[in-house]
Order: C-alpha cells, then sequence, then structure tokens
C-alpha cells in the first residue's frame, strides 16, 4: 500500500530531554509514530515523524514546540526483506523521479516494513509506486523492478 502522509519535521535544540520531552507528548496524547529519523547538526537536530492522527499530532507540537514544518510524503508498507526497498526506488529512478530523502522503520523478522519517501514529484511517484505491484501472495508489499536499461 502506497499513501500521501504529512511529516512533521521538528528541529530540536541538541540537548538532553528535548526528544524525550516530544515524543512524550505525543505519547501522552495517544498519538501512534508510524516512523521517525533524527538528524542532528552541532547546535540542533531535526527530528521527522509520520504520525497516524496529523491533525492531533500538530495540535500537540503547537501545544509544546514552535519550531517545525509540515511535508507531503510517500509511506508504502513492504515485505521486511533484502530488496524491497531497492526495489521501490528502482522504480522511482527508472521514471526519473527524485527521491530527496527517505527512511525506513526495521520491522519485525519476516513481516512488514514502511519506507518514507521525499520525491520531487509526489502524484507521479504515487501513481509509478502503485501501478506495478506484483499480486502473488509471497510478494504482495514489493514492486516489480523496471528492466534494465542498456
Amino acid at each position: 500500500m502506497v499513501r500521501v502522509e504529512k511529516q512533521f519535521s521538528i528541529f530540536l535544540v541538541n540537548k538532553p530531554g528535548v526528544l524525550a520531552q516530544v515524543t512524550g507528548a505525543l505519547a501522552a496524547a495517544k498519538i501512534n509514530m508510524i516512523a521517525l529519523t533524527l538528524m542532528d547538526a552541532s547546535e540542533h537536530g531535526v527530528l521527522r515523524l509520520v504520525c497516524e492522527d496529523s491533525d492531533k499530532t500538530r495540535e500537540v507540537l503547537r501545544q509544546i514546540h514552535d519550531h517545525f514544518t509540515e511535508t507531503d510524503v510517500l509511506v508504502m508498507e513492504l515485505i521486511n526483506k533484502p530488496g524491497a526497498f531497492a526495489s521501490a526506488v528502482g522504480k522511482l529512478a527508472a521514471a526519473h523521479i527524485n527521491v530527496n530523502y527517505a527512511y525506513c522503520t526495521g520491522g519485525a523478522r519476516g513481516g512488514k516494513t514502511t519506507a518514507v519517501f521525499k520525491v520531487a514529484d509526489l502524484k507521479k511517484a504515487l501513481r509509478v509506486l502503485q501501478e506495478n505491484r506484483t499480486t502473488k501472495k509471497d510478494d504482495r508489499m514489493t514492486v516489480k523492478t523496471p528492466p534494465r536499461r542498456r
């Protein structure tokens, strides 16, 4: 399944307890995080996260933090096996869609993982990733890799 979701980028001071404060407030509001990544610079970090309820997430962030932005990203469920992520980005590359950045959850052994893509052309990427899904039961969450160009 591929869908468009809101991603929140929260700019955090790089000191102990700040990450715990943000994630604790989301937990207290019973907001489930789908995926997250944290990158750091010398004085600050950027927490990017996708949650199940973007309206509620926005409300909580406005109450506790004043430095965040929102952007639309693609969220895609993949099977947790070698090549699943590579197959998805290969499909985007074949359609000449740039991936600005991506991250994914670890996934459970033998289960599913969730990939998040920030792409240059959201509508085209959504169409490309939806159109070549396999239908075999075992590969339901894998994207077919396009043939190689010579």
